[in-house]
């Protein structure tokens, strides 16, 4: 799918209750979670160490963070969306983000995005943004919810 352009606020209204797309999948291996784990000071074995996590842990691999996949957010919403004209954009609240499923170690997420509304503030467009996360080769999504931002147009 390709990435969806807009120019105005009333491209961003017309899009109400689309679908936007989807990201390309994305690699999450041990390498990424160990940096998220430095970053975070986030260092429980479940994410770091995979020989306890081969032995005692539930999913016998580690798993990413929860945090590390909601961080994925604007990186791989990038991939489906670009608002162009703007004077700035305000990240403005998270809705409802539950987690459904862990990601281990090595699997390729990707996030499927639809504007569930958007509305006229007066040059500025509130937009909610439906974001669900899966896993390549797995039905249930890992990460539900949605992300509200404001756009500011020029």
């Amino acid at each position: 799918m390709a990435k969806v352009i807009i120019n105005t606020l009333e491209d961003l209204l017309q899009l109400s209750g689309a679908k936007l797309g989807e990201s390309n999948w994305l690699l999450v291996d041990q390498n990424m979670i160990n940096q998220f784990a430095d970053a975070t000071h986030d260092h429980q074995w479940i994410h770091v160490d995979a020989t306890k996590a081969k032995t005692d842990s539930p999913y016998q691999t580690t798993i990413a963070h929860g945090y590390l996949t909601l961080s994925l957010l604007p990186c791989l919403l990038d991939e489906i969306l670009e608002v162009r004209n703007l004077k700035h954009l305000v990240n403005y609240s998270i809705e409802k983000m539950i987690y459904k499923s862990v990601v281990p170690v090595d699997s390729k997420l990707r996030m499927v995005a639809t504007l569930k509304s958007a509305k006229d503030l007066g040059n500025i467009c509130k937009a909610n943004i439906q974001c669900t996360f899966e896993i390549e080769g797995q039905d249930k999504p890992v990460l539900e919810g949605s992300i509200v931002f404001l756009y500011y147009f020029n």
